[in-house]
């Protein structure tokens, strides 16, 4: 997939852990985890707009597109 989530690393930036993250951003950890991991087939503006909030950062830090052709 060209879109690449780089939540896990946002998150060890931060020094945040899962749960922390779960909590401050009010989803659940399975649906958090399914973000991280990049399985997830969308993520609503509203739940972006909360974990850039929590993690302080832009939505660009979190994902990446990346040419598969290259």
């Amino acid at each position: 997939m060209p879109i690449i989530v780089n939540l896990d690393v946002m998150m060890a930036k931060r020094k945040m852990s899962l749960n922390e993250l779960s909590e401050k951003v009010d989803i659940t950890l399975s649906n958090l985890s399914i973000l991280k991991t990049g399985k997830a087939k969308a993520v609503r503006f509203s739940t972006l707009e909360a974990i850039c909030k929590a993690l302080n950062c832009q939505p660009g830090d979190i994902l990446e597109y990346v040419d598969e052709k290259k």
